[in-house]
């Protein structure tokens, strides 16, 4: 029993120095990162590069290894003599002719569109640097929101047409509601046959407590300046006339999306499509919601042959408690969208 009890105790030892020390080194590369006054770091990706890594690896393997040997000789040799002709022409003076760039921008919505945070610093880093010819491609994901996250995130993308670059969107699973208020500033917009488009509508709930508050005699004061400060409360008792300002509101909000959507689409016909209810990938091709079926994926491989295709990504420095606090939010979103899916949206 002693010994247990000595090992029990220099075990919590250990473990209490590991936590001191990282404890530590967290401290002084935060510190060391305010110095620096860095809020995050942009990061590019040559996908042309990857993609072609990847078919060579995937060449390699269906050979023989004799093959093999004498595949990886020749391509050495033919990348040396490239890499030779295009130093002996920069040291003539000649010109290469450059391909235009296809920038690739991920933008994956959560409710209150934070990512717009990113969204902006990689649009001013593409605008700070375009040049003639260059191209947009965002892959969009999003069940939409609240309206001012996603009213900010669609004027970040209209910066990019005020620029003069031609967007696409390309959404693979959902843009549905704020996500297709996005989509639809985009020149074209492409989607996978199965993915959730549409939803041009306005929601809101609000629990009320009021009377389960009243059964357990407690008092609830809500002070207002201003007729309409407050219409729908928690705790207060709700009036008809709150009721009617509500859904005034809403109808209002549902009007600005309809005229936002109809200036961006002025083909589509948008009384057919405001309902609030959402199309698969095909059925709004013919609704005129979209403009093509295809994926990202398939996209970028066609222009690689036309365009330099370069990932941007700007990723957000965040504290120690934003990542916990962001990954708890996240498991909890990811919870709520499993619940209204399997509520109101059919399975396959």
């Amino acid at each position: 029993m002693d010994l247990l009890a000595n090992y029990g105790l220099f075990l919590a030892k250990v473990v209490t120095l590991v936590i001191a020390v990282a404890a530590i080194v967290l401290i002084i590369m935060n510190a060391t990162l305010r110095k620096r006054g860095q809020s995050g770091q942009l990061r590019l990706t040559h996908l042309g590069d990857d993609y072609q890594q990847m078919k060579d690896d995937v060449q390699l393997a269906k050979m023989k290894p004799q093959v093999q040997k004498l595949w990886l000789k020749n391509h050495k040799k033919a990348e040396k003599q490239k890499a030779k002709a295009e130093k002996r022409a920069a040291k003539q003076g000649e010109t290469e002719i450059v391909k235009p760039t296809l920038y690739v921008i991920d933008f994956k919505g959560s409710m209150d569109a934070s990512e717009v945070t990113s969204l902006r610093e990689e649009i001013s880093a593409v605008l700070a640097v375009k040049q003639s010819g260059d191209e947009v491609l965002l892959r969009l994901e999003s069940p939409g929101g609240v309206v001012h996250g996603y009213g900010l995130a669609a004027s970040q993308l209209q910066r990019l047409r005020d620029g003069g670059l031609r967007v696409t969107a390309a959404v693979d699973k959902v843009a549905a509601s704020g996500g297709y208020m996005m989509a639809c500033v985009a020149d074209r917009i492409v989607a996978a046959p199965f993915s959730i488009i549409g939803s041009i509508g306005v929601v809101a709930q609000i629990p009320n407590f009021n009377r389960l508050l009243k059964r357990n005699d407690i008092d609830v004061e809500l002070h207002t300046a201003g007729q309409y400060k407050r219409t729908l409360t928690l705790f207060g008792e709700n009036t008809e006339e709150g009721r009617e300002k509500f859904q005034e509101d809403l109808n209002e909000t549902h009007v600005l999306f309809k005229d936002f959507v109809h200036e961006m689409r002025p083909s589509l016909n948008i009384d057919n499509v405001a309902t609030g209810e959402h199309w698969y990938g095909r059925q709004a091709l013919d609704l005129g919601l979209i403009d093509e079926i295809g994926t990202s994926d398939d996209l970028i491989i066609r222009q690689m042959d036309s365009f330099n295709v370069l990932g941007v990504h700007y990723a957000r420095r965040r504290k120690m408690i934003d990542r916990v606090t962001h990954s708890a939010g996240s498991v909890a979103e990811r919870l709520l969208m499993k619940l209204w899916q399997r509520g109101e949206k059919p399975l396959l």
